[in-house]
């Protein structure tokens, strides 16, 4: 890829830039939310806790600068370009040195390009924060289709289907003959459909997540134990997937009136899938973080479109890999975070589906591991790559 290729009429530059009437509406509708219909549980055990909601809805309306999240986001070069109709926006950030490595992340659900905040320029210059410049990526962080900035689908699209058009993206649009992609959540289980579906365009994966099951399930006592435990960690967790994988259209007439709605349904997820200190969500994310992320759900009206990834993954065939049973044979990674709320399988588990050149298990950190504990992100995706372009020069 040059700059040829980004001065290229299908590629828009863009740049956010909210009016200031949907400001002052979102600010609004916040102040004037109905908290004295809704008692205090005086705690996290039935959802969102209501003290900690109001404090933040508070900081929301009298502290919280969405002009400033705006700009740090807008100092990376931002484009827009058409994929099968949709039109998908991405960061573009240009690694130092001769020889960049394209590397695409991934964000997830309740997530979005905000995720990587923390990530795009150390690992676009890794010189400017005392690493060698020969670590360096291409990096290209894109909106999911229906998530914030990109356009939706026409209908709901599962990661598989989404794994082609970021795999487009990378090869059709931005002329890369190779990448690496990585990423969590959703981001995770796209990688691995990219790194099964488009290698060799795909050179390798790098993943935080599995979401995706062998189709022969279980084959020891190791591997059944893991599985009967992830259903049993999972009965809590199911009510917002099951939701929105099969009646989101329902939930999103709530939701698309309620930022105050958006936010609670948001920030029960930060809350439980993030490795914090007791109750504390504040030890592992900032109100700024938080809000910034859920701002763009409610800014871009996304929050309807972006919710029918389930529903997509649903009709796709749900978390099976490879009905054939055959495994992704490209180099991948696993970073394995001890919080993650989607336990990690055992490594004969995993072995079966993909190539593992990588397995690394941290000492810390949960489900959003860019926002959470990026330098240790940072550094495994580094290794990683110095692995793979070690390999590469012996070949």
């Amino acid at each position: 890829m040059n700059d040829s290729d980004l001065n290229n009429a299908i590629h828009t530059p863009f740049s956010i830039s909210v009016p200031d009437d949907v400001l002052a509406h979102i600010k609004q509708r916040v102040a004037s939310y109905p908290w004295h219909e809704m008692p205090d549980d005086g705690g996290w055990n039935y959802g969102t806790n209501m003290g900690y909601m109001r404090e933040l809805c508070d900081y929301w309306v009298n502290t919280f600068d969405w002009r400033k999240q705006e700009a740090k986001l807008n100092q990376y070069p931002q484009f827009t370009v058409p994929i099968d109709g949709i039109n998908m926006h991405y960061i573009i950030e240009k690694g130092s040195g001769s020889h960049p490595m394209p590397l695409l992340l991934s964000h997830g659900w309740p997530g979005s390009v905000a995720e990587f905040s923390k990530l795009i320029e150390p690992l676009a210059h890794p010189e400017r924060f005392g690493g060698n410049i020969e670590d360096a990526f291409d990096v290209v962080v894109p909106s999911l289709p229906g998530f914030g900035f990109s356009g939706r689908p026409p209908r709901p699209y599962g990661p598989r289907k989404i794994a082609s058009l970021l795999n487009s993206l990378m090869t059709d649009k931005l002329k890369f003959d190779g990448y690496l992609a990585q990423g969590g959540d959703w981001g995770g289980t796209i990688s691995a459909w990219i790194g099964y579906d488009h290698a060799p365009a795909c050179r390798a994966i790098h993943i935080n997540i599995l979401t995706l099951r062998h189709p022969e399930g279980p084959q020891n006592h190791h591997e059944q134990c893991w599985a009967e435990k992830f259903e049993q960690d999972q009965i809590m967790e199911n009510g917002y997937r099951t939701l929105q994988a099969t009646r989101p259209q329902t939930l999103s007439y709530a939701m698309m009136d309620s930022p105050v709605g958006v936010a609670a349904w948001i920030i029960e997820k930060f809350y439980s899938w993030s490795d914090t200190e007791g109750d504390d969500i504040e030890s592992a994310h900032s109100k700024d973080e938080l809000l910034t992320n859920i701002m763009i759900y409610i800014v871009t009206r996304t929050f309807n479109t972006a919710s029918w990834i389930y529903y997509g993954r649903r009709e796709e065939g749900g978390r099976t890999f490879s009905t054939n049973g055959t495994r992704a044979e490209l180099p991948t990674a696993c970073a394995l975070f001890p919080a993650e709320m989607s336990a990690w399988p055992p490594r004969t588990y995993v072995d079966r589906m993909f190539n593992i050149q990588r397995w690394t298990k941290m000492p810390r950190g949960g489900h959003f591991p860019a926002m959470e504990e990026p330098e240790l992100l940072i550094e495994d995706i580094r290794a990683f790559a110095r692995q793979l372009r070690q390999d590469n020069a012996k070949e």
